[in-house]
């Protein structure tokens, strides 16, 4: 009999009884997260039913997104979410400027946990060998409700890590040569585990950027082990808990993987990620002179203090290229101070940076830092997708600390070991990278494309069509979730201006491969159901916006031949209650719903759901 995994033996210890890769399972997540969206969360709580908060000691709730607010409408929000903490006794409540939401996640999260937050990234707790994924809104609402929720237990990828980083080479690096090799997609509803005795080399801060990035490879999560220096930062970050490395587990020797990849460290260089896709990565030593206008040291992925003091190295009596907007968000008040304690912040005042509030508004175009029509923009966020930053006519490009620092200083994109005051002699490129596919470039549909017909709206060109194309991600705190008239004006603006005022009750839509990628913003699943559409038939669907879907009532049907040889020419119809699709006189099958989540499905979704049960 083989081992299991380390998601297997969670699930199988969460469940009680011996559970495999597929299997669905319900269960109680020890820690539930949620940020400013918890205004929208606890409207649709009400709706469920809900009046107390099942588990409130669970729950972790962090101003971040809006922080502080830009405009009277999110101030009043955040006004009713510290409302909702005081009369639910919420105890772990981090109001306003006191650090992002997955940064603060360390005080709390703990090995061998389940955790689950209203937000794509909280995979990046898996740096603590906790079992951490991302939901939607709906489902957290669920959650604050019954204090449980369904799973499906993924199947694991293997990556292990060899050797040691060179000079100049970090963790964010790492991640992008593993994105490079999985892909946008790759990992799709799996988890990732990380062996190899170069995990060894990596600080607790190094592998919360792996497991930060994760989601944007699809994966469910990403998970380190509960290793000496796990411990000993537990032991230092909580001197009173005690911490016996024999309590925890890690994966079995024999468990089985669907896919193991080997990463030599020592291979590794310098690298970016080009707009508008995560994956599209690049050598820097090969871009060539790309001009940058602004550079941004901040978000989840890399605003903590190791990546501060990387930057300030390279900055130390430096200053930035005249014209180039230099920009630094750390990642909580925690770091903030602590970089002002080593020198860091006078450092990055001097080189001519400007300082802002411990928060992610910029990475999602919220607040300051929105880059001005046709800027470069290199970042150390974890997403560059066309108007991610705020503005559709500018372009981020994704690079580790070091690169950001040095870009700033050249006023172009450039490898950051010339910068370092220790730079070795640059070893022979041993990593090769594959171009992407010209087919795979970011498409914008013009107005008149007439993309509409035969009730069917026409994607299947479209490939990792993601949320914030969808439905902006500069409008997530100003329209809320739980408002879908509001949603469908805006709908699908970033890829097809004619859809949202065209829509119709019944209307299909039909698109390409990894279709819904990017954040656990449910906005579209929302808007999508609101405005009828019968079904979405796609090659393939990010992980988190089907689970929106099926908790909006929407139908996701993953049929690629469908796709691939669809005639708009013709008639097409859904018939969901016998799985069939129709499109002229051919006739495809698909699998029904696995029989756990149709009682959510044919109630019309998790809030009619719920609404049943716990509506007096």
């Amino acid at each position: 009999m083989s081992g299991k995994t380390f998601s297997e033996k969670l699930f199988s210890n969460k469940s009680g009884q011996p559970v495999k890769a597929g299997d669905i399972i319900y269960a109680e997540p020890d820690l539930i997260m949620s940020h400013d969206n918890s205004a929208s969360i606890v409207k649709t709580f009400q709706k469920m039913g809900g009046k107390n908060i099942k588990y409130p000691n669970r729950l972790v709730i962090v101003l971040d997104h809006d922080s502080p607010p830009t405009s009277a409408k999110i101030a009043n929000d955040h006004q009713s979410i510290r409302k909702l903490v005081s009369d639910q006794k919420i105890d772990n409540f981090y109001d306003e400027g006191r650090g992002i939401c997955h940064q603060l996640m360390s005080n709390h999260a703990l090995p061998s946990m389940l955790i689950v937050g209203s937000d794509s990234h909280t995979c990046t707790s898996g740096a603590f060998s906790a079992f951490a994924a991302g939901i939607d809104r709906t489902e957290t609402a669920g959650l604050w409700l019954t204090g449980k929720t369904w799973f499906r237990v993924p199947e694991t990828i293997k990556v292990v890590l060899k050797g040691k980083l060179s000079l100049g080479v970090y963790a964010k690096d790492i991640a992008l040569w593993l994105m490079n090799l999985i892909s946008a997609s790759g990992a799709n509803y799996q988890a990732i585990e990380f062996h190899g005795d170069g995990v060894k080399k990596l600080s607790v801060s190094e592998r919360m950027t792996l497991t930060n990035l994760a989601s944007e490879m699809g994966a469910k999560t990403a998970i380190f082990p509960p290793d000496e220096i796990l411990l000993n930062w537990l032991k230092e970050k909580h001197p009173t808990k005690e911490f016996p490395a024999e309590g925890l587990y890690w994966a079995d020797e024999d468990a089985i993987y669907s896919r193991e990849i080997i990463i030599v460290l020592d291979d590794l260089e310098p690298l970016v990620a080009i707009p508008h896709q995560v994956d599209n990565i690049q050598l820097i030593s090969k871009i060539g002179e790309i001009p940058v206008d602004q550079a941004f040291l901040g978000t989840c992925t890399n605003a903590r203090l190791d990546d501060f003091l990387i930057a300030a190295i390279i900055l130390e009596g430096k200053k930035v290229r005249q014209g180039v907007q230099f920009i630094v968000a750390p990642a909580s008040q925690e770091i903030y101070l602590e970089a002002l304690n080593k020198g860091a912040i006078h450092t990055f005042v001097e080189a001519g940076a400007t300082i802002l509030s411990c928060s992610c508004g910029p990475c999602l175009g919220k607040g300051q830092g929105i880059p001005a029509d046709g800027f470069n923009v290199i970042s150390t966020a974890n997403r560059n997708f066309l108007g991610r930053m705020g503005n559709k006519a500018s372009s981020v490009y994704l690079a580790s600390p070091a690169t950001i620092a040095a870009s700033a200083i050249a006023g172009k994109i450039v490898d950051p070991r010339d910068f370092l005051p220790l730079a070795l002699e640059k070893k022979e490129t041993k990593i090769k990278i594959q171009p992407k596919d010209e087919v795979e470039k970011t498409i914008v549909i013009a107005s008149d494309d007439g993309r509409y017909k035969n009730n069917v709206w026409n994607y299947c060109d479209v490939n990792d069509f993601n949320t914030d194309q969808m439905f902006a991600g500069n409008l997530t705190y100003d329209i809320k979730s739980a408002d879908g008239d509001k949603i469908v004006p805006h709908l699908f603006k970033g890829l097809d201006e004619a859809f949202a005022s065209q829509v119709k009750e019944d209307d299909i839509i039909i698109a390409g491969a990894n279709f819904g990628s990017g954040s656990s913003r449910e906005h579209p699943a929302v808007g999508l159901a609101f405005a009828g559409v019968k079904a979405v038939i796609v090659k393939s669907v990010a992980r988190i916006f089907y689970r929106s879907a099926i908790n909006q009532g929407l139908p996701i049907i993953v049929h690629p031949e469908f796709v691939e040889n669809f005639d708009s020419n013709v008639p097409t119809s859904v018939d969901l209650e016998n799985g069939k699709l129709i499109n002229g006189d051919r006739t495809y099958d698909f699998p029904k719903l696995p029989e756990e989540l149709l009682k959510i499905f044919n109630a019309g979704g998790l809030i009619k759901y719920y609404q049943k049960l716990y509506s007096s």
